[in-house]
């Protein structure tokens, strides 16, 4: 059974329809990539998952319970880091991570301990004092000092510096090691790539894509670059073979996956001396939902502004002790 599914979710905020249909399935012991612009559904999704909003149709089920009616229960199964803390400003540190701790049925305080000296956070100091990224370090170490089954992350890295970042990935590796599962939204596209076993890329509420890195990149083309010790010629003709052009005696060009066979055949009979292949990036896939469309950016101009990303963003920095006090 998967640890997160979701069949046709809907959910409206007036006028503005932040969900049209979107499915979603996470496995156990995965950790899943969920990628999508501002205003695209995402935090929507989540706090749906959190039980801290009520679908208007579809169905979602979270560790095999449905997260409005068995909200409480679920709670202390998982743990939620939103990617704009807001703590008790008259709190320390410490205390909120004990709080979050105790609301979610205890914690490892060894772990505790160890994380805290990880993600270099003083937990002397009281809430209000905080950058953005040290409450950011209260949530995360909150969350994995915790023993639970999934670990649901919206933008967790915010306001953290690239150092902290590589330990946060270091201990999603850990908790995917001892079995938990990872639901992770993230605009850092490298962490992404660097850490998913299989990414979702929504659109205007609804699942456009959703595999392994591996499957989604057929869907862009691979870059060559190639120096050869005769002229290349007729390379255009080939079938797959896209924007052919020649820099400093190199040849770079584009080519669909399913067709890099032939094209190498091609190369290797005007003598190789240097050939560099790239696969495509997340990025890449990322903007080929987001970035080719024309369309697209007048489209999801007033959807961000009327309210689906205004409200998540709201939502987000709330969402902490909302989902600790459940």
């Amino acid at each position: 059974m998967p640890v997160i599914s979701i069949d046709n979710l809907v959910k409206t905020f007036g006028a503005i329809r932040a969900l049209d249909g979107l499915d979603l399935r996470v496995e156990q012991g995965e950790v899943h990539g969920f990628l999508g612009p501002n205003g695209s559904g995402k935090s929507t999704t989540i706090r749906i998952l959190l039980g801290l909003l009520r679908r208007d149709s579809g169905d979602a089920q979270v560790l095999g319970a449905d997260p409005w009616r068995d909200a409480v229960r679920l709670h202390r199964r998982l743990a939620y880091v939103p990617g704009d803390v807001s703590l008790w400003p008259n709190l320390t540190g410490g205390e909120a991570i004990d709080l979050f701790g105790q609301l979610r049925g205890g914690l490892d305080r060894q772990r505790r301990d160890e994380l805290l000296q990880r993600f270099d956070l003083d937990p002397t100091r009281r809430c209000r004092t905080y950058s953005k990224g040290n409450r950011q370090k209260v949530a995360i170490v909150a969350a994995f000092a915790s023993a639970v089954e999934l670990y649901v992350l919206d933008e967790p890295t915010s306001g953290l510096d690239p150092l902290m970042e590589a330990v946060f990935q270091d201990e999603v590796r850990r908790v995917k090691q001892a079995g938990a599962t990872v639901l992770l939204s993230s605009h850092v596209l490298a962490e992404v790539e660097a850490l998913c076993d299989r990414v979702s890329i929504i659109r205007e509420g609804r699942t456009v894509e959703s595999g392994t890195l591996a499957e989604l990149r057929h869907l862009t083309r691979t870059a060559v670059t190639v120096e050869t010790a005769r002229p290349l010629t007729g390379l255009d003709a080939l079938p797959g073979v896209h924007d052919v052009h020649e820099v400093d005696g190199r040849t770079h060009l584009e080519v669909e996956p399913a067709h890099l066979d032939e094209l190498l055949g091609q190369l290797v009979r005007s003598g190789v001396r240097a050939l560099t292949s790239t696969p495509p990036t997340l990025e890449q896939l990322f903007l080929r939902h987001y970035g080719d469309d024309p369309a697209a950016g007048p489209a999801d101009g007033p959807v961000a502004g009327a309210g689906s990303a205004g409200a998540s963003d709201a939502d987000s920095q709330v969402g902490a002790p909302q989902a600790g006090a459940r």
